[in-house]
Order: structure tokens, then sequence, then C-alpha cells
């Protein structure tokens, strides 16, 4: 699977009717239509692309969504939410953390105390990171040890690779252009004290 396939999943992913489960059973049907080796080379890809979204500028950014509370596991969760919205939002997030502004999802936040929030409008997303090897296990048969099977199958994929996304690193990455780090409009969605 190359940039171009994986990023073109992740578009369509972020644009499908449904809830999120039916979203993610999608993008397992179309992983199950591949070979195994394609399922592994998303994971690759899918774990490439989150640990990109690793600045200080997003931790600050996601930290003042959700009210000063985000977890390191939620800050995973929330890298794999953002991938799943698709490489133009991706890139732009990347480059200006404040255009999280901009995203409908979060937007919808705003103003609600964080009780308020129903599991699936949090941005996170913790089950695509499940969905790869869910279509591994379905298109190898190998039972018990199928989850092993993916993992060693993925190790090998990254270590014969020094850089196996080329490109994930998006706009900001590629150019070497500065990312900002001030977020005034998040600040303005979302006030210091609305998740206490």
């Amino acid at each position: 699977m190359d940039d171009t396939t994986f990023w073109a999943l992740m578009d369509e992913l972020g644009r499908r009717p449904g809830d999120r489960h039916e979203r993610l059973a999608w993008l397992r049907g179309t992983l199950r239509r591949g070979p195994a080796a394609e399922a592994v080379e998303f994971q690759a890809r899918l774990e490439a692309a989150c640990a990109v979204v690793a600045t200080d500028a997003l931790w600050r950014a996601v930290r003042r969504i959700e009210g000063g509370l985000c977890s390191d596991d939620g800050f995973d969760y929330f890298a794999l939410w953002l991938v799943a919205q698709g490489r133009r939002t991706y890139e732009a997030v990347l480059a200006d953390p404040d255009a999280l502004a901009d995203v409908a999802e979060v937007r919808a936040l705003a103003g609600r105390h964080l009780r308020e929030w129903r599991d699936d409008e949090w941005p996170e997303w913790e089950e695509l990171d499940y969905v790869a090897q869910e279509a591994f296990d379905e298109l190898t048969g190998r039972g018990d040890d199928a989850q092993e099977a993916f993992h060693e199958a993925l190790d090998a994929l990254q270590e014969a690779s020094a850089d196996p996304v080329e490109g994930t690193a998006g706009a900001a990455g590629a150019s070497g252009a500065a990312v900002r780090t001030g977020t005034p409009r998040l600040d303005a969605l979302f006030p210091a004290a609305a998740g206490s």
C-alpha cells in the first residue's frame, strides 16, 4: 500500500456517512478485499502518521479541547482520530494546531461541559487502531496465533524500511516550515475553565 492509497482510504473514511462503527466496518471490508500483507502495510502507515502528530503544540491543543484531561492513551487515540479526518485536515492541523477550530466535530464540542460529550463525540478513535489486525485475522484464518503473526509482520515491515511512509509527515514536515504553536481560535472556543 503506497502513500496515495493510504490517504485515499483515510479521505473516504473521513467523509463516509454513518457512525464510527459503520465506517470502520467499511474500512475493514475494504482491507479484507486485498491481500493480508496490505492490511499490515496499512497499519504501518497509520502508526507512522500518528507518530508525526506527537508534537508539543498538538498536545497543548488537545489539552485545551479536553479541559486539560488528555492522558497519554487519550492523545494516541486523538492522533488516530486526526488521521481519520483525511489528509487535508491532518496536514492543516500539523502545520497549525489552531486549525482544529475549523473541524466541525471539534466546534460541536465548544461551550459544552466534558460530561455532556457522548463517547462517539470525543476527538479520539481507539478502535481505528485494531481494524487492520482484524482484517488480517480474517484473511489469514490463523486463529489464536493471528495477533502474533500480525505484529511479527508489522515489525518486519517497519524494520525493513527506515521510512515506510514517505510523504506522511504532511506539508509542514515535508517543507520544513515552522509549525504554529499558538491556538487563539481554540482558546476562544474552549476557555480554560470550560472543562473544570
